[in-house]
């Protein structure tokens, strides 16, 4: 598919808040925030404010916030826990929410279009959020992620991190038994190199997002797997949902008994062939595609926010008031039905 160069047009810039770039807060949500924008570069002028840490040469919010407000520029705020208190702060000035997990309580008001990094969350606020402008933009698979066809010397991988207590304490140690696993517990930053190291990977993080109450908002890992050509055996909560398709081009794991994943995942590891992902599938998460798709958001987002700059919206949103309202109403009509005489 041949893409069209993206118009850089006098649009609003973009102002991506993450509360802070380094330490503790480094971390696959910051990293996945970081490439948005860079993409997002790519056709308008971008920056990265931070709200907790102040860091060299960046942008701080209180200092932008002491300008006042602004019709120049958007803020995009991410940080689910963080959301609700930053669009108090910018009351008044624009604001887009780049939505990551869904399910964190919040609601939003329909001045703030929302962008949404999987069909699933796009699903959950079109539900609690119908009135607002919601578009779809995936994470990117960037290119490092795909097929070296390189020596794969590792059997089964494991990243600890949100992996559910049977993974760890069943279906590893069954699985150490027979080949070579390896676990990763800290941050990798040639996690493409290991992926082609690898014939299996697993991932099962449905207990660790039921244990948070929020959801696994895109699942980079099992992706970026798949792309670099292992065998992915995953939990399919959420938004895994989206792109996982058991017996197709994954496995769904945690079936049954740990003796029946440990023969399927066995079967996987004494396969002479890698995993092989058609390139038509990633074409929707790679770069290429992702800059268009920014291309024809922000051209709505500035329209929209030319339109409410001088517009006050009227529609009436789902509150749990309104939705007392609608019941009562049923209700009533379906007495009034019964009672009321027949011809």
């Amino acid at each position: 598919m041949q893409t069209p160069e993206p118009q850089i047009t006098e649009q609003r810039s973009l102002l991506f808040l993450v509360p802070g770039t380094t330490g503790q807060f480094s971390c696959g949500g910051l990293f996945a925030e970081l490439k948005a924008m860079k993409l997002a570069q790519q056709v308008i002028h971008a920056e990265v404010v931070t709200y907790r840490q102040r860091e060299e040469n960046t942008l701080f919010l209180p200092d932008l916030l002491r300008q006042g407000i602004r019709s120049d520029r958007i803020f995009v705020v991410s940080w689910g826990f963080d959301v609700p208190k930053l669009i108090g702060q910018l009351k008044g000035h624009h604001v887009v929410y780049h939505a990551h997990s869904a399910g964190y309580g919040f609601r939003l008001p329909p001045n703030v279009p929302i962008l949404t990094v999987s069909r699933n969350t796009m699903g959950y606020w079109g539900q609690y959020a119908p009135h607002s402008l919601i578009y779809y933009l995936p994470n990117q698979i960037s290119d490092e992620f795909s097929n070296r066809n390189s020596p794969r010397d590792i059997d089964v991988l494991v990243q600890t991190r949100k992996t559910s207590d049977y993974v760890l304490q069943s279906l590893v140690p069954a699985l150490k038994k027979q080949c070579n696993v390896e676990l990763i517990s800290g941050f990798v930053s040639e996690l493409g190199e290991l992926f082609n190291r690898s014939r299996v990977y697993l991932y099962d993080s449905a207990e660790y997002w039921a244990q948070h109450r929020v959801s696994e908002g895109f699942g980079l890992p099992p992706m970026e797997a798949m792309a670099s050509g292992c065998h992915v055996f995953s939990s399919v909560n959420h938004a895994l949902s989206d792109y996982l398709d058991p017996g197709f081009n994954a496995h769904k794991i945690a079936n049954y008994s740990t003796g029946y994943d440990v023969q399927r995942i066995m079967a996987m590891v004494n396969s002479p062939s890698p995993f092989e992902l058609s390139s038509d599938f990633l074409e929707e998460y790679r770069s290429d595609n992702i800059v268009l798709r920014w291309t024809v958001i922000l051209k709505e987002l500035n329209q929209f926010f030319d339109y409410a700059e001088s517009n006050v919206g009227d529609l009436v949103g789902i509150s749990g008031f309104r939705l007392n309202q609608l019941r009562v109403r049923s209700f009533l009509r379906k007495i009034n039905q019964k009672i009321k005489p027949k011809n």
